[in-house]
């Protein structure tokens, strides 16, 4: 390795959100991460849903939302069809009238 042009490799302190704390090695002097092996599912058996901000929710919400949306548009295009056809109907066939003779 060529000297001086290196980062310090020096003790590091990995703080966890759960509120684990090790120690490590690293350029930087402490680190903070979501999840460590103490918490991580994988590692602890255990499945922590977590919802953040209430995504699930407003998923839901927007999901609802666009059903409404699209269930509208269908009773719209099937109210056309049914003016549509009742147009038709109440209209004279375009042969009636003429007589046919050139």
């Amino acid at each position: 390795m060529k000297k001086g042009i290196h980062p310090e490799y020096k003790k590091c302190i990995v703080t966890c959100a759960c509120g684990n704390a090790f120690e490590t090695r690293s350029t930087v002097e402490t680190t903070r991460v979501d999840i460590c092996s103490e918490c991580h599912p994988f590692y602890t058996g255990k499945q922590k849903l977590v919802d953040t901000a209430g995504r699930v929710e407003q998923f839901m919400r927007k999901f609802e939302k666009s059903q409404a949306i699209q269930e509208k548009a269908a009773k719209k295009i099937a109210d056309k069809r049914k003016t549509a056809a009742a147009a038709k109907k109440s209209e004279k066939p375009a042969g009636e009238g003429a007589t046919g003779q050139t």
